[in-house]
């Protein structure tokens, strides 16, 4: 909790600091918050490697053993995504404000749906218009067998 605090003091001074506003990261903003957003890269792939891990796996002790380091490695650049899309979009500081608050918010979205249209090699802003729950279903079905 107090790691949260001095973090959330630096994400304050940062921002104060380059007179950007909670609501809306200025684009000049972007990014400041890269070497922030770097120190929280092992959170971050921990945790995507965790949701692989639960998500594929359905439950299944068998399947969770074996799908560790596949779910490890693909932690890796679906993490550096995540950052580096955060930090040129400017929307930094409201993933990192989301982050804390334990919520996925609008500045969350528009990061996942760009680095889910760089992995499959789509425009970045070609997904700004679809939902990401249906997104989701669309994926799931596809990968069902």
């Amino acid at each position: 909790m107090a790691a949260r605090r001095r973090m959330l003091g630096v994400w304050l001074t940062l921002a104060w600091g380059t007179g950007s506003s909670w609501a809306v990261p200025r684009p000049a903003a972007a990014g400041l918050l890269g070497p922030v957003l770097m120190l929280m890269r092992p959170q971050l792939e921990n945790r995507l490697a965790q949701v692989c891990v639960e998500t594929a796996a359905g439950g299944r002790a068998d399947l969770e053993r074996t799908l560790q380091d596949p779910c490890r490695k693909l932690a890796i650049p679906t993490s550096r995504c995540l950052i580096e899309e955060t930090d040129s979009t400017g929307r930094g500081l409201g993933v990192l404000t989301e982050m804390l608050g334990g919520r996925f918010g609008d500045d969350s979205e528009v990061v996942v749906k760009r680095c889910l249209a760089r992995m499959f090699g789509l425009p970045a802003e070609s997904l700004r218009e679809v939902p990401l729950r249906e997104l989701g279903r669309r994926f799931a079905s596809r990968s069902a067998p």
